[in-house]
Parts: structure tokens; C-alpha cells; sequence
């Protein structure tokens, strides 16, 4: 695939949300990462641990504030112009360290999530290739404000999907895989360099808009 040239500047944090080495969604989060390049996209490439935080607790944040991993990620987040997520699934659910790392990065002023980009991914040996996980990540997420793309990739099966070469050996997998990055790249590129392209993406849920609870800020 040949570079878009004529890309505007960007920049996009990716990451899998798993600290094993030999993790399924590190290396789809090396495809992802390769996709981004290909349109000519800088890359930040972080790993869960750099955003691992101790359990939260309310009493520890108020006797010793934001741990620092969490304060990381809200920098990383606030220096990109969106972020991909490439999260494993654990009992039908994302990893608690990812829920953690989110709740106590939420708890920041202002909190970073509100109105950033994002593209979730996920791979699994299952046959539905950790969806699960990223419709219970899609909540929290948009619920602090965060612009979750429609559209996510699941990879399943993903045992045995990856070639020696490290790429998907279903070509068309992986072209749906380089068009879906493509496609969320020219939403965010739209909106961070064409006002006119603006769109509100936050979804009232019914709540009061009060302090207490308006996590969308």
C-alpha cells in the first residue's frame, strides 16, 4: 500500500492491553501500527505496562493524588489526535488493568477521554475474536466522552491467523484490517483539520448534567 502523501499531520497512540510478550493482540496491534504508517501517520507505540496503576482507590487519590502511569496516559492521549486499542478477552470482558489504568485516568481535570478518537481491536483463539471485550471497553469509553469508531476488528481465531511473516495469512482479512484503519484515520483527519466536518458524539444518557456525575467535560 502506498503512502497517502498528502496526509495532513497526525499522530496516533496504539497499544494492546496486555503485558504478556507473546500476546495475540501485541501483534495485531504491529499490523495496526503498520497500517497507520502506511497512510503516512506518525506513531506513538506504548504497552500496557506503561499505564499499569495500582487498584483504584478513592482514599489513595486523596491522600496521594493521580498515580504517575495514569498521568502518562492522559499525556499520551492529549499528544495524539486518537488512539487504537488492542484489547484480549477475559471472561467476556476487557482486562481489569485496562478498566483500572481508565478509571483512574478518568479521574483527571480535565479528564482526557472527553471527545478523543478511538478505533478498538481485539484478537482471540475464539471464534469471535474477543468482540465481547471491546463492546464492555465501548461503554466506559463513551460514556467519558470518547469518540469510539463504529466499526471495530475482531480477529478469530487468532492462533493460528498470523503467518511466519507476521502478517494476517487471510489477505482478506488483512485488507479489511489496512481499510478499516484507513477509513478511522480520514474521520479524525476530518476532524481535526475540517471544522465544517464537526460532529457532537456524546450520548446523554439521561443523567443530570451536574458535577458529581457529568464524567464528560
Amino acid at each position: 500500500m502506498e503512502a497517502a502523501t498528502d496526509r495532513m499531520p497526525m499522530r496516533v497512540l496504539v497499544f494492546s492491553a496486555s503485558h504478556r510478550e507473546a500476546s495475540l493482540n501485541t501483534r495485531l496491534a504491529r499490523l495496526a501500527i503498520e497500517a497507520l504508517e502506511a497512510t503516512d501517520v506518525e506513531v506513538d507505540a506504548a504497552t500496557m505496562a506503561d499505564f499499569d496503576c495500582v487498584s483504584y482507590d478513592g482514599d489513595l487519590e486523596a491522600s496521594v493524588g493521580i498515580p504517575e502511569p495514569a498521568q502518562e496516559f492522559a499525556r499520551r492521549i492529549e499528544g495524539s489526535d486518537g488512539f487504537i486499542i488492542c484489547s484480549p478477552e477475559y471472561n467476556s470482558s476487557m482486562p481489569g488493568v485496562l478498566k483500572n489504568a481508565i478509571d483512574w485516568t478518568s479521574r483527571l481535570k480535565p479528564q482526557p477521554f472527553a471527545a478523543a478518537h478511538c478505533l478498538l481491536m481485539s484478537a482471540s483463539p475464539s471464534m469471535v475474536g474477543g468482540n465481547r471485550s471491546l463492546w464492555s471497553l465501548r461503554q466506559p469509553l463513551e460514556h467519558l466522552g470518547t469518540r469510539v469508531h463504529p466499526d471495530m476488528f475482531s480477529l478469530a481465531q487468532a492462533h493460528t491467523a498470523f503467518g511466519d511473516d507476521g502478517q494476517l495469512a487471510n489477505e482478506q482479512l488483512g485488507g479489511r484490517l489496512r481499510g478499516l484503519v484507513t477509513a478511522w484515520v480520514d474521520v479524525v483527519e476530518a476532524t481535526k483539520h475540517y471544522p465544517c466536518a464537526k460532529a457532537r458524539w456524546v450520548e446523554f444518557l439521561g443523567e443530570h448534567p451536574e458535577p458529581v456525575l457529568d464524567r464528560v467535560q
